[in-house]
């Protein structure tokens, strides 16, 4: 059964879910900083997904670099999958600008977090759900 780890339960907050992924946003709001888990138990890499799993990963990550390089105006998307602190199969999509305060270094450990405000927060909450509409089998975060 597929629980979400412990960590990213507390740095995170849920968007909502795709057909095989949870879609979170991390607590930062130094960048629009989202990550992809695929509801499978005891997953640690993407090549240990089923074949058909596996796919469905793909699609909707790609779908959602699309949409976050588009609504966010971004110079540059960061994408990977480490796992070194949290061992459950999780994707960062990390939207990253020229100006951001890590630029160009990766933006792991650089800074401390800096929690987004409650508006704010909001906003990037509803900026996104928008856009996800319809896309990838694509539900709301439950309020």
């Amino acid at each position: 059964m597929f629980e979400l780890h412990a960590q990213l339960q507390k740095d995170c907050v849920v968007v909502g879910d795709f057909t095989l992924c949870r879609v979170l946003l991390l607590n930062d709001s130094q960048y629009p900083w989202f990550i992809l888990v695929p509801r499978r138990a005891q997953m640690r890499e993407v090549f240990e997904l089923a074949d058909d799993d596996r796919a469905q990963f793909h699609r909707e990550s790609d779908r959602f670099a699309v949409l976050l390089a588009d609504i966010f105006s971004a110079d540059k998307l960061n994408i990977a999958a480490l796992g070194n602190m949290v061992p459950q199969l999780h994707v960062h999509h990390i939207v990253r600008y020229q100006t951001d305060p890590a630029w160009p270094a990766p933006v792991w450990g650089k800074l401390p977090a800096k929690p987004y405000e409650a508006a704010a927060l909001q906003a990037v909450l509803d900026k996104v759900r928008i856009a996800l509409r319809g896309e990838c089998g694509f539900v709301e975060e439950e309020k």
